[in-house]
């Protein structure tokens, strides 16, 4: 919790950079917009149990020995819930002189924050959800109130070892980034209106913040 995130520079993608009122900081006393609701990762690396020294087919020698020996699997897994979101004017509406335009909306009586997030990768939120403030007030709508896309990601590899002398081994690996190629959207425009009519990207999202499935092969020489 804070109220404020990312102060020098654009730092977060997904949240004002400055109090709407300075005088008042409690408006803005929120989740900080580095909030992860909920994370799970995990990682596993498991060695093959076939081949020399191995529970299974230990005796094996020669080339079979090469060809089955030294395998292993390694895997990462990341999944995270969405960002806080802040959509905000996009003016200094409340005429406190912030240059920055940190002054965020009101929310329009009937919605709320949750019914309006749509989910919808063209239209995250739903604009008609918010409205104008009277020119020289502050908006209704709290700091950090939207939750914004999570992530889903999966990095899989098998490698294995192949040993060329007492001193000297070749690996190859092939590995696959985002295996599920599982699309993961970065923050929607947060930007509402434009000379005092709605934005036409406003809570549109224009980036992933992953690749797409990525697959490459390597030759490692150790020594």
């Amino acid at each position: 919790m804070d109220n404020s995130s990312g102060l020098i520079g654009n730092i977060h993608a997904n949240d004002t950079q400055t109090p709407t009122d300075p005088y008042s900081l409690k408006q803005d006393w929120a989740p900080s917009a580095m909030d992860i609701r909920h994370q799970a990762s995990g990682n596993l690396t498991y060695e093959l149990p076939f081949g020399k020294g191995k529970p299974r087919m230990s005796g094996v020698q020669g080339a079979a020995d090469k060809l089955i020996s030294g395998w292993q699997v390694n895997t990462i897994v990341t999944l995270l819930s969405g960002f806080d979101l802040t959509p905000f004017i996009g003016a200094n509406q409340s005429g406190n002189g912030d240059t920055n335009a940190p002054d965020r909306p009101s929310l329009v009586p009937g919605f709320t924050a949750d019914t309006a997030v749509t989910g919808d990768p063209t239209r995250w939120f739903n604009p008609a959800a918010f409205a104008l403030p009277a020119s020289g007030t502050f908006g209704t709508l709290g700091r950090g109130r939207l939750r914004g896309p999570g992530l889903v990601n999966w990095d899989l590899s098998v490698s294995k070892n192949i040993a060329m002398t007492e001193r000297v081994r070749l690996q190859f690996r092939a590995e696959a980034f985002n295996l599920l190629n599982h699309t993961n959207f970065g923050a929607p425009v947060l930007s509402l209106f434009a000379n005092g009519q709605f934005s036409p990207t406003a809570g549109k999202i224009q980036s992933t913040t992953t690749t797409s499935r990525q697959l490459q092969l390597s030759l490692k020489l150790i020594f």
